[in-house]
Parts: C-alpha cells; structure tokens; sequence
C-alpha cells in the first residue's frame, strides 16, 4: 500500500496506490465517504486530500464553496478525503457511482482509472487554456505529461520534487565545497565521514520512500530509470548498473548512516536535525520539515552525471474529472476556476507542493522561499518523472511506487550489497507487477 510522504504530520503528497483496479475488477466494494450519485443532480461533489496542515482544507474548501457557475451550471461542494485507505474509498466509491465529480488524489489515479474507463478527459479544459493563453502559464512539460493516447487523463496544480540538500555549516567547516558532479560528491562524501558525518542522507524503513526513490534519482541522473520508451519495465541497464555502483562506492565511503535501511521518515528527519546528516536527497520542504529558517540548509544545484546528464526526480500532483457527473460542462467550467484561482494556497503558504504555474512562481509570497524557488529555477527544468524513459505516464506506476520491490531494492543497495542482482530481482517483481 502507499506510504506517508517523506515531511512532517500532516503534510503528504501521494503519488499513486496499490490494488485499485483490483478492488474494481474484483467487485470489492468497501463503504465510501458520502452518498448518493455523483449524476443524482445538485451540485458537483469535489472531493480533495489534505495537501497540508489544516489550515490548507480550510482554505480550499473556502476556494471550491466561492465558485459561482455561469447560468444552470451546478455549484460545488466540498468533502475533505483522508489518505488512510483513501485507495478503497475512492475505488468503492466509484464502482458503487456514488463518487466525485472533480477530485484530487495519487498523481497516478487518474491514469489507473482512465484505463478502467472511469475518467473524464480534460481535453476541453486543455482546449480552453490554450484558447485563452493560460496553457502558456504552466511550466514547460506539464501538461505534456497528462497527455495518454486517449486525451489528457488530468490536468497538474502542483509538483513534489526530490532534490538534493546540504547543510552549509557543516561543509563549512570540513572545507568542502558544494559538489557539483558525482566525484565532487565521492570526494565530499569521504571527507565529511572521516569526520562522522553522513554525505547520503537517506532511510528506507517503514513508511519512508526517500531510499528508493533517491536511487531512482540517481539512476535518471545517469540516463537510466525504471522504464523503457513504450512503458516497459527496463531496470537491468548499464546505465542503472553504473548509478547503482557508484551508490556502493558512497556506502564503502560510510556516506550512508548503516542503519538508515531501517529508517522511518521521523528518524532521518532527527538525524538531519541533530545535524549528522551533511547532504542527502529528500524532499521540496526539508527546511520547513525540520522548522529551520536560518537558511543553513540548502537546495544544490543537479549534479552532472558520468555522461554530463543532469536530472531531478518530480512527481506531478493532478486534478481529474470523472465520467460519472451531474454535468460534464459543469465538471470542465469548475476545474477551470479551480486552476485559475488556486494561487490563494501559495499566497497563504498552506500546500506544501510547489506550483505548476510560472504566475504563481512569480508571486512575492513564492519568492521569498528561497530554497522552493530555486528548485523550480533549477531543478524543474531537468525533472524527469517516475515514468522515466516512457514519454507518457500510465496506470501502471501506481503499482510500482511506493511497492515492496522497491523498498527491498533500496534496502539491499544501501546495505552496500551487489547491485546487480538487486536489479535482477526487482526486474523481476515489476514485470509481475506491471502488465
């Protein structure tokens, strides 16, 4: 099943979920949040997930009950989903027809579903902005990125990036200068372990995804990935023989804490607190993960690969529209106020995820996150997804991210073990996996 995001309580990011097509393939239906059918008349039912504390449901259900639909269109209403078990709630709700309308959710939900004929395509919003000019307002790829042969599955609000961090003071003080390759990054790594300090600040322990998907990093960061072109599984490269390799050389450096295998999400947050970890790959909001603001934490830039690649690791956060709704234009019209308005969240700094538009990047309010910012100045740019090589995303990934393969992939790798038949192994897993 999915895991909690790598950041505080409360703040979360899901990308996908395990078993969805198979709890409605297979008939299982579990009781779902709310009755009565989307298509049953009144109004558009929004069903959205806590993208951070509190004061983010407050602000988003003020946003969805302040729309005002033109003529006989219906109005929204709002309903607050929570993540535990938030897979079987939509999937019960959606084969029972008693779902949304308009929801958020797993960045993949909305390409398992579409593949289940579920979704509503977003080609009409799609359609409209570009009309309009507001398609010009979205980082360069990430409409692209909703695009599936049949249309666009959703349309992206906001990214979840994997980055790599430091802590100046620390490097600072052993007189290492920020890496900018992956042997700057070796030779930083084996001075600041001789002075206890970890260089690779990882965990992949209960609940923690940061192991895994840091190797995923540093596998794009090479060329390689999980997947080929046409969406195939294609792990055993010698692209990800040599990411991985170079990952074995950071462990034979003690650059990886020995225990961070066993890591959960709150012990390698206390260990980049208690100031052992000196630069790891982790998410857009360690500085906020950590309540520091005396800037001593920092965002590098992407480092150069072997074959002069550079690469971040994104996962785009959508909004879909489903088939079963009282009003497909009416889907389409508050969707499209939605996006139009959603800057309110950045200008209150109450979603953890960093915008998908290059207006709200440009707000005073986005700018003066510093570290934020320069993540999409820099890192947006070379972010590959989760799909890797494959130009499109697909139903599939929600049954990779977050697996078991995948945390027992990272857990033999960051133990220093032969990458090779790690590869092997999780080959094999994704390809039952992945059909």
């Amino acid at each position: 099943m999915n895991t909690i995001d790598p950041s505080v309580p409360g703040r979360f990011s899901r990308r996908g979920f395990l078993g969805l097509g198979a709890a409605v393939g297979g008939g299982m239906l579990l009781s779902a949040c709310g009755g009565g059918s989307a298509s049953g008349g009144g109004s558009l039912k929004f069903w959205d997930m806590p993208w951070g504390q509190s004061n983010y449901t407050a602000a988003a259900k003020k946003l969805t009950e302040g729309y005002r639909p033109a003529g006989d269109l219906p109005r929204a209403t709002y309903q607050g989903i929570q993540w535990a078990n938030f897979s079987q709630t939509f999937s019960s709700a959606i084969a029972s027809k008693t779902g949304p309308a308009v929801s958020t959710g797993g960045g993949f939900q909305a390409f398992q579903f579409a593949e289940q004929g579920a979704i509503a395509y977003a080609d009409g919003v799609i359609n409209q902005f570009r009309q309009d000019g507001t398609a010009d307002d979205f980082l360069p790829g990430q409409l692209d990125a909703m695009k599936t042969a049949n249309g666009y599955a959703a349309v992206p609000w906001q990214l979840d990036f994997r980055v790599w961090w430091y802590r100046k003071s620390l490097l600072d003080a052993a007189g290492v200068k920020v890496p900018a390759t992956w042997d700057e990054l070796l030779t930083a790594c084996r001075t600041l372990s001789g002075r206890g300090l970890f260089g690779f600040g990882t965990g992949a322990g209960a609940g923690n995804n940061l192991g895994s998907q840091g190797l995923h990093l540093m596998m794009l960061n090479n060329g390689g990935g999980l997947f080929d072109p046409d969406g195939k599984v294609d792990v055993v490269t010698e692209a990800n023989l040599e990411a991985m390799r170079f990952v074995q050389e950071l462990v034979r450096a003690k650059a990886v804490d020995p225990a961070s295998i066993s890591y959960t999400t709150d012990n390698l947050i206390t260990q980049w607190k208690n100031k052992k970890v000196a630069m790891g790959i982790h998410t857009a909001g360690l500085d906020t993960d950590t309540g520091e603001t005396d800037g001593d934490l920092r965002v590098m830039g992407p480092l150069t690969g072997p074959g002069g690649a550079k690469a971040g690791l994104v996962f785009q956060n959508n909004i879909m529209m489903y088939a079963n709704t009282p009003s497909q234009e009416g889907s389409e019209a508050f969707l499209s106020y939605y996006i139009r308005n959603m800057k309110t969240f950045w200008q209150q700094n109450v979603v953890a995820g960093l915008p998908v538009l290059k207006s709200i990047v440009a707000l005073p309010e986005f700018q003066a996150q510093q570290q934020k910012a320069k993540i999409i100045a820099e890192w947006a740019p070379v972010a590959r997804t989760f799909a890797a090589n494959s130009k499109s995303l697909f139903g599939g990934l929600a049954s990779v991210d977050s697996s078991q393969p995948i945390t027992q992939f990272a857990q033999t790798v960051l133990a220093g073990k032969d990458p090779r038949p790690a590869l092997t192994t999780l080959q094999q897993a994704l390809e039952a996996i992945v059909k």
